[in-house]
């Protein structure tokens, strides 16, 4: 029977998403736009808007449309089981120790806990942005620090104050340092941690995105 060891050297797996650039969303590639960009304006660009704005606030309201609609636009999210949580003062994800998450010897596969750092990462900044803006992830850094034999908790802290940010009502990067910690069963126990990230989100108007596209028409 093979056994992991607790003790484990540090690990820094470098995800980049998006290439950490100071572009703004004037200046991003035709497939990094959202796909409202590609729908002229007229009554059918209205219409769109609408669908979109409603169906954005629906994806907030709890946990039971998030999963709705993670099933159709984000289905990793949907099967990995990640919602979120305020176990405190401060808003946390958690991830359930499920079969889609395990790797072969039992553990918290690396690949679900790093990519649902961006999911837990995005879940946040959009929570709080609301369906008003788009929000991209421009880095994404983990670091494993031993291995994961239960449910996962992400707190996320950001560097920046996002409310003093959104007043201001351009175009903004967030940067969040999430603790993933092993949530244990037993009382009295604290939870382990098991890994830190560092991810970078870039946060857009949708106005601001389409008065850029309309320039771009207008060339």
């Amino acid at each position: 029977m093979s056994t992991v060891p607790v003790n484990q050297p540090e690990i820094t797996s470098p995800v980049a998403p998006l290439p950490p650039t100071d572009e703004t969303s004037e200046d991003r590639a035709p497939s990094q736009l959202p796909i409202g960009a590609y729908i002229p304006p007229g009554r059918l660009s209205r219409w769109y808007d609408k669908i979109e704005a409603f169906i954005s606030r629906l994806s907030v309201r709890d946990n039971f449309w998030h999963r709705i609609c993670s099933l159709i636009w984000l289905p990793q999210a949907f099967f990995s089981g990640i919602k979120m949580r305020a176990l405190d003062a401060n808003t946390s994800a958690i991830l359930p120790f499920r079969r889609f998450n395990r790797n072969w010897y039992r553990a918290m596969a690396g690949g679900a806990l790093l990519a649902n750092s961006e999911i837990a990462g995005g879940m946040y900044v959009f929570g709080i942005c609301g369906g008003a803006y788009t929000v991209v992830c421009k880095h994404l850094e983990y670091t494993f620090l031993r291995p994961c034999f239960g449910p996962a908790v992400y707190k996320m802290n950001p560097r920046e104050d996002i409310h003093k940010l959104l007043a201001v009502g351009q175009e903004f990067n967030i940067t969040l340092d999430l603790e993933i910690l092993q949530q244990v069963s037993q009382p009295g126990e604290r939870d382990r941690r098991v890994g830190r990230c560092e991810a970078t989100f870039h946060v857009t108007p949708k106005t601001q995105v389409k008065a850029n596209l309309a320039r771009r028409r207008a060339r």
